[in-house]
């Protein structure tokens, strides 16, 4: 694929990577800015859900990423540009170097989500995660422990923010997902597909060692400090982590991850 050389950061063909900053606040209609070679290998995977609309890079990076852009398809240009026109597009130093502007996946429902997953999968079910560490935090254990989907209530932020994103290490892009459900309505979509909620917790009278694995399994994850809400967790079956030294939660993230791996290990 041919690049095309950029020599000006007011070129009208690179505004949708301009002042990305900003735009983080302000929302990009459908899509997202992804920056880094890992992260843009996950989104020109076979895995992706989300396929690259255009990507920026710095002239001396084109090169060593000739094989990743030939998976770009050949609608999606190819930007090339030197490093101070890089950081006058995109209002900060890009170290990395890479960018790409990408298209967010349709919409799906919770029952299209949920209706091909195996027996024994194991979902992520988020209510009120604001943090966008957290996020991708959250997105990158789901992909490595092989959860099957992960459910965002109205209340958590967007994982397509490109923080989340570039914590996930790409996991946002691949990972099949709902965004915006109701709790109740989630939870009632979850006990109809087979799923038992399990909440986590640390005021749970169960451990979450001695929980055992029962079918498909959702883990329902609130925020740290207020946790999640007493009538989220007396629909659920509630556990904690146990812990030592006076303290009582952990990083939402780490918690999910411990508990990922006791749920898919026993799978």
């Amino acid at each position: 694929m041919a690049v095309i050389r950029i020599d000006h950061p007011d070129d009208p063909r690179i505004a949708g990577f301009r002042d990305i900053r900003e735009r983080d606040l302000t929302g990009r209609q459908g899509l997202f800015v992804a920056e880094g070679e890992v992260v843009l290998n996950v989104l020109t995977s076979p895995q992706s859900r989300c396929r690259p609309v255009a990507l920026l890079l710095d002239q001396k990076r084109a090169e060593g990423l000739a094989g990743v852009i030939a998976r770009v398809d050949a609608a999606a240009p190819v930007y090339v540009a030197d490093q101070p026109i890089l950081d006058a597009i995109a209002g900060f130093h890009l170290h990395r170097g890479i960018l790409a502007l990408g298209r967010k996946p349709g919409p799906a429902t919770l029952e299209d989500c949920l209706a091909p997953l195996g027996p024994d999968a194991v979902v992520v079910a988020a209510c009120g995660i604001g943090n966008h560490d957290n996020m991708g935090g959250l997105f990158r254990n789901a992909a490595a422990f092989g959860a099957g989907a992960v459910l965002l209530d109205r209340t958590c932020c967007d994982p397509f923010y490109r923080k989340a994103i570039r914590v996930s290490v790409g996991a946002v892009l691949r990972t099949p997902m709902v965004m915006g459900l109701d709790p109740s309505a989630m939870l009632d979509g979850l006990g109809r597909a087979g799923f038992t909620a399990v909440a986590l917790t640390p005021g749970a009278e169960t451990p979450l060692h001695r929980m055992p694995r029962e079918g498909r399994v959702a883990l329902i994850l609130g925020p740290e400090g207020p946790g999640l809400p007493q009538e989220i967790i007396a629909r659920c079956r509630a556990v904690g982590i146990p812990m030592s030294g006076g303290f009582d939660s952990l990083n939402v993230s780490v918690a999910s991850g411990i508990a990922l791996h006791h749920f898919t290990r026993q799978a």
